[in-house]
This record gives structure tokens, sequence and C-alpha cells, in this order.
């Protein structure tokens, strides 16, 4: 049996700000438990949800040296769905109403973190062959294990996992504040190492120590040795390139499944989708304000209005976009001026576009049910969950062609009657538009291809269980 551990700062169903919490959530509990025991290390957060944060158990507690004083670590505990769930507790780092916020707190709120996690091992017996770390929030575990935890039988055989979720957030502060905060000498501190751009950078740390590193699809995991993508580490992306590998990420077909799903107005399936599907979309035009109307094109947009999502193109040719065939319906809060601009157009086109700016599941699982089409025009995107969710419920993604985009939408083709969305290559607003009007005249003029399209990706699998079984043969290629 292969013992795995994830070390996260986030993780559903405890607390969630992005993908991946999905991630270290969900795919636990998709290996093999017969020769995987995998677990997983958060924070205990004082912001947790409620009915979760009720059922921890305390495990035990110690006391560590870090940051010049001894410290307090409480370890609790809890099992869902079959895995064990760990938290490290310590009211001063992991209070507040959030889990991230203020970014020299975070710093050294994390660094605590990774060395807590490490020093809670021995303490409850659990020595894994793996600690699989997620982000630059876990990036210092890899260096630790090579560092001050090296020595003792305890933890020299330990590997470690580093899985890039978004290159763009790395961890970086001045070098005198991230060796105070790690508590690690000199030597860590030069090029080849710690040291980016004259600042110390925790993720940089755990890339260069870890001893396998992932990213969550493989378009992505070319992307990241260039320039554009490459946030400054593309180097020694590429160096370390033999160890790179792109897993995609999956959702959990247990909660996104429009046969069983408690929040849409009609549940259906692959074969009775043709029937079933648009009564969720008159439902949901109702329930957003919009006339009721099942002759109209819907678009849905979920997603955190910035401009990595490519809402700068959308802004460009918002105008052209609402066109009187055609209602759009946004669910996400972001950039001011984003959420301006969906405001200004849904008062202007008050039956065309719907602007919910907030975020709500519930509506959420409503747009992938209720909407034909589904627009995510991003910038880059290392994996992407909404296209995924979108092809599970039989909503046509519209996409731009990047990252985990490129490997799950397979671009329709006419002429070979083959695909399951549309997508355009080059970052520009009104290919963009080209794009989406071309996937209008497929849905008005010939509605029968359209249906083979849904169901096309509708039967396609991005359950977590294909990543799973990637994730057991890198596991097995580091063990033996």
């Amino acid at each position: 049996m292969k013992k795995i551990l994830f070390v996260a700062s986030e993780a559903v169903p405890f607390i969630k700000t992005g993908g991946l919490a999905d991630v270290a959530g969900s795919l636990p509990k998709y290996f093999d438990k017969e020769k995987y025991d995998v677990r997983v290390v958060l924070p205990k957060y004082l912001c947790m949800k409620r009915p979760y944060f009720d059922q921890l158990t305390y495990k035990d507690h110690f006391y560590m040296y870090y940051n010049g004083a001894n410290r307090y670590v409480g370890i609790l505990t809890t099992v869902v769905d079959g895995v064990t769930f760990y938290f490290i507790d310590n009211e001063e780092y992991f209070g507040g109403d959030k889990p991230y916020g203020d970014w020299f707190w975070d710093l050294q709120k994390f660094c605590f973190f990774c060395r807590a996690a490490l020093s809670a091992l021995p303490v409850i017996g659990f020595q894994p062959d793996i600690v699989h770390c997620h982000d630059w929030q876990s990036g210092l575990v890899p260096v630790l294990l090579k560092d001050s935890f090296r020595g003792g039988d305890f933890f020299k055989d330990m590997k470690s996992i580093m899985t890039i979720h978004n290159l763009k957030f790395q961890g970086v502060w001045s070098i005198p504040v991230i060796q105070q905060f790690t508590g690690l000498s000199d030597y860590y501190f030069a090029p080849d190492k710690l040291e980016a751009y004259k600042d110390g950078n925790l993720l940089k740390g755990g890339l260069v120590y870890a001893d396998k590193i992932t990213t969550v699809s493989n378009t992505y995991a070319e992307e990241i040795k260039l320039e554009f993508y490459g946030e400054g580490l593309d180097g020694l992306i590429r160096a370390r390139s033999n160890d790179l590998s792109g897993i995609v990420n999956g959702i959990d077909y247990d909660d996104f499944n429009p046969a069983t799903d408690p929040h849409i107005k009609k549940n259906y399936s692959v074969d009775n989708f043709r029937k079933e599907k648009v009564k969720n979309k008159m439902a949901l035009q109702e329930e957003v304000g919009l006339p009721v109307d099942k002759s109209k094109f819907v678009i849905g947009i979920v997603s955190r209005l910035t401009d990595q999502k490519g809402f700068d193109l959308i802004a460009c040719v918002m105008e052209a976009l609402c066109q009187e065939d055609t209602q759009i319906v946004v669910l996400g809060t972001g950039d001011s001026k984003y959420e301006s601009m969906f405001r200004f157009y849904a008062d202007k086109y008050n039956d065309r576009v719907s602007a919910n700016i907030y975020y709500s599941e519930e509506l959420s699982h409503k747009i992938y049910a209720g909407c034909d089409a589904f627009l995510m025009p991003s910038l880059f995107e290392p994996c992407g969950l909404s296209q995924l969710m979108s092809l599970r419920y039989g909503t046509v993604p519209m996409v731009r062609e990047t990252g985990g985009l490129k490997d799950t939408v397979e671009p329709y083709n006419e002429y070979e009657r083959t695909g399951t969305g549309f997508s355009f290559s080059n970052y520009n607003a009104h290919e963009m538009l080209g794009i989406v009007n071309y996937a209008k005249n497929v849905y008005f003029g010939n509605k029968k291809e359209w249906n083979r399209i849904v169901e096309r990706g509708m039967k396609k699998d991005f359950s977590w269980s294909s990543s799973a079984k990637q994730y057991e043969a890198l596991y097995d290629s580091l063990t033996e």
C-alpha cells in the first residue's frame, strides 16, 4: 500500500476559493483504495464551513519553534467519503474571515503551515511515501524535505511532487523576509534555488526541489515553457521539463450530473436531453428576469470577472454580442470595470442580458443546465473546470485554444462532423465574435447537427477517475 499526503491550502467541502479546492478535495477519493492510502492536510481556518468545522475531532497537539517563538500546533481530523483529512490548528495564523488576503501575512502563515504539516506526521503516525504539494502555499515542503527534515529514518526516503495550478501566483517577497519565515540558511537564496529576480520565491523553491512537477493540462505544461506564459520561471520549467507532466483536472461526476442534480428544474441525460433540457432553459430565463422564449440562443458565463478570463475581449464586442436572437446570463464577481459593464448592458438590454454580480453554486448549476452555449475566451487557462461542467450538461462550450481549454474542447468540424464545441486561437475580440456567430449559425440553421455536438460532449468522460489513474502511474514511477 502506497501512502500519499496531499498538502494544500484549500479543499472542498471545507473551504474553496478556486479550482485548487476541487482537486485537493475531490481527487483523493478516486484512487484505488486497495493500493493507495491518500490523505490530505489543510489549515484549520476559523472561516471554514460550519457543519464541517463542527465535525472535526481533536487528535493531538505539540509546540514548534517558528519565527522566534514556540508556537502551538493543534491537529484535528475528520473522514469524508472515505478520505482522512488532517487540520493544522493555530488561531493566530488561521483566524480571520477568509483564507487569504494579506500577502505578507499569507507568506508567514503558509511557511508555518508547511513546517507544521511535516512536523505533525510523526505525531499522528502517518509516514507517506510521497508528499504531493499544491501551488505556492505548499512550495516550502519539498525544500524542507531536503533540508531540516532530511536527517533520521522517518523522512529520509520521502519523495515530493509539486503541482502548479496557476503559475501566476508564486509567493514572492524580499529575501530577508522569506529567509525569516522559512528559517532557511543563506545557501538556499541563490539563483538556482529560491532566489528569483533578487527576491525570495516559495513556488520556485518547490519547483527546484520537488522530485516531479505536474500541472493541470498537457497544453499548459507546454505553454509555461514559453516566456509569455512562464511568469518569469520559464527557464526553470524548461530545465526541469523531463520531470514535468500535464494531467488534466476532472470534475466530480456525482456533484455535476444532470440526471440527478437537485438544483435544476428538470433532470435529463444524454438519452433525453433533446426533449427535457429546454425546460431548464425556460426556468432559467424566468429566474433571472429574461423573457421566457425557447427560440433564443442563450449564452452562459460563470467566472471571475478578470482580464485573465478574457473579459476585455467580451467588452470590446459586447454590443455586437447583444443581438435580438441572443440572451446572455452572467454569474460572478471580479474587477469593478467588468461588473459595471455587465450591469450597464443588463440595464440597456434588459430583455437580453442578465447580470448576476455575486456567486451562487445553485445558480451556476442552473446556468450549466439551462444555457445553449457557454463562453470562455481566456487569455490563459491552466485547466479550467467550467468547460468540463458545460460539456457534462450538454451546454456547448465556445473557448479560446489555450491550456486545458484546448485539451478538453474538440473544435467542431462541419465536414467531418466531429467536435464537442467551438474554439478560436488568436486572442482577438473579432475572432471570438466570429466563432460565436458561427455557433449561432449551426444552432439556428442545423439543429440536428447542433444536437450531435451536444451528444458527443455529454458522452465525454472528464470525471476524476481518469485523472486518478494518471496520478497513480506517476506515484508508481516515483516509488518503484
